[in-house]
């Protein structure tokens, strides 16, 4: 490589446009915050630029871009997932617009770059098996190129300690760091493993303290996301880290809370579940997309099948960690008015927090493979995909086998009664009965009376806000608060929670009942234009 010269880089986070399931934006303000999560992808790759490159970060969901700032840049990094993807092209455009040359890169340009093609350099995979390339390139005069890393090689064992000190800590409910890559199932909607394929690498445990003492040493403490497409995805490796990174804890006095995502077979092992909880883990996000069997095996998510689900979930609850789950609607092998199947379930394994989202085809995944070769996906979708915020309003984008009104009533009425105050309210109540928090670190300030009028302000907030919730959720709050201080302190979370999927949930509702009404729609516009038609025949 040659030797690095001075350059100013901007990285800029696009803005997620449309207000989504994961956007939590009432329950952010009423946390004090501006957003849920820090941008991990760009800090990391500032950590891979030569060191006398300057950084400038700018999270557009959080601040501003001003004209000074580009002013200032030689090149301008940018890039995300595809909810970003509308705000992405914004910022090219600017970018260009202000003369300086764009480099893009992340999830949705590597699986759709064609879109990005007005990108100065498109930046391809992960970032650790190509950027030595692109700086070589820039460092050389080069001021465009496409550059690919060879896929599913990066070797994360390498990845530098990313530039944290580049975020603003009080803008983020949490902070996020990574441990391993890839997923070993074979799940056919999911582009996890067409991105970083289907064997977990993790990075080694003494990169993980390192990244752990750095956040301590800025003095960052609270609720720390282990960002893993599936963190039980190498358990071998898994073993080994988890009684050092409870021992790390123990040492540091529990600074961080932690959270990940898993595969629901995490109830399967005693031992990781005992680990996890002695390591401070309080929350797990679990795919479980189905209830149904059949369609459980359709979708290829065998590690959900061959269990009671929900007794899977009740194990972890009763490990210590709460769970978050998503759900999806509209698979093929779905039955008749599959509905009250998904919300018995949801109720029975007493889940609060659950996403439930239409099907959407993402590009480059085995579904949308599968919907093109049955001529199924709609027309369009790989040039330019619509999906604005995710899966909730802009989902089912193919011809489906079962009715698409019975789909979407199926999906409104799933909607309409998981986040009715009293259903919330209810789970929220069961869900501390079956949290075991023993095993967990107990919460700093316990018993101290800010601590509890905090509790109780935030609760009277989201009441006021919503006051067809008062009654349900305050009920809640008052039976948890008389169990014990950690039961009502997560039901205050759950609480806050519930000020963003309160009323999101009835703006998806509302979209639905738009989506019917286009449907009923349909057969007099089709009957218009064969009258139309028939006119004009006998005009000629």
């Amino acid at each position: 490589m040659n030797v690095a010269t001075p350059c100013n880089v901007l990285m800029l986070y696009p803005r997620f446009l449309a207000e989504s399931f994961w956007s939590f934006g009432e329950s952010c303000k009423l946390m004090g915050v501006r957003r849920p999560a820090a941008p991990l992808g760009l800090i990391t790759v500032a950590a891979m630029l030569p060191k006398d490159w300057t950084v400038r970060l700018i999270d557009c969901n959080t601040q501003p871009l001003g004209d000074e700032d580009l002013a200032w840049a030689d090149v301008v990094f940018t890039g995300g997932m595809l909810p970003q993807q509308a705000d992405t092209l914004r910022l090219i455009e600017l970018s260009r617009a202000a003369g300086k040359p764009v480099v893009v890169g992340g999830p949705d340009p590597t699986s759709s770059p064609h879109i990005y093609e007005k990108a100065d350099f498109r930046v391809l995979g992960e970032a650790e098996g190509v950027i030595d390339e692109f700086i070589a390139a820039w460092e050389s005069g080069t001021r465009s190129g496409v550059f690919t890393a060879p896929k599913f090689q990066a070797d994360v064992t390498k990845t530098p300690v990313p530039r944290f000190d580049l975020l603003k800590f009080e803008d983020y409910l949490y902070l996020g760091v990574q441990y391993s890559r890839g997923c070993p199932f074979t799940c056919e909607f999911c582009d996890i493993i067409e991105l970083y394929g289907r064997v977990p690498r993790t990075k080694t445990v003494e990169q993980m303290f390192v990244e752990l003492d750095t956040l301590y040493r800025m003095g960052y403490r609270g609720h720390l996301d282990f960002v893993d497409d599936n963190f039980i995805g190498n358990k071998k490796s898994l073993r080994q880290f988890l009684p050092q990174l409870a021992e790390w804890q123990r040492a540091h006095g529990y600074p961080f809370e932690l959270s990940t995502e898993a595969s629901v077979n995490l109830a399967d092992d005693p031992e990781l579940l005992e680990l996890m909880g002695a390591a401070n883990f309080f929350g797990i996000f679990v795919g479980i997309e189905s209830p149904d069997p059949a369609t459980l095996v359709a979708m290829r998510k065998k590690q959900n099948t061959r269990r009671n689900i929900a007794e899977s979930i009740h194990k972890i609850y009763a490990a210590g960690m709460l769970v978050t789950a998503g759900f999806i609607v509209g698979f093929d092998s779905e039955k008749v008015s599959m509905a009250e199947a998904m919300i018995d379930f949801i109720e029975e394994a007493a889940i609060p927090v659950a996403m439930v989202g239409l099907l959407y085809a993402l590009p480059n995944t085995q579904l949308t493979r599968r919907l093109e070769r049955e001529g199924r996906l709609h027309r369009g979708h790989d040039l330019a995909p619509t999906i604005g915020a995710d899966q909730c309003t802009d989902g089912i984008n193919f011809d489906t086998l079962r009715p698409l009104r019975d789909i979407l009533t199926d999906y409104k009425r799933v909607l309409e009664h998981i986040y009715s105050p009293a259903a919330y309210a209810g789970r929220v109540d069961r869900l501390m009965t079956l949290l075991d928090r023993s095993r967990q670190r107990p919460e700093l300030a316990e018993g101290d009376i800010r601590s509890r009028v905090g509790a109780m302000e935030t609760v009277h907030r989201v009441v006021t806000a919503l006051p067809e919730a008062r009654g349900p959720l305050w009920q809640t709050f008052m039976n948890c608060a008389k169990r014990d201080t950690s039961s009502a302190r997560i039901a205050v979370q759950m609480i806050a929670a519930y000020a963003h999927l309160g009323p999101f949930s009835r703006k998806v509702i509302e979209a639905i009942d738009g989506r019917l009404a286009a449907l009923d729609e349909e057969p007099v516009v089709a009957a218009a234009a064969t009258i139309d038609a028939t006119a004009a025949r006998h005009l000629a």
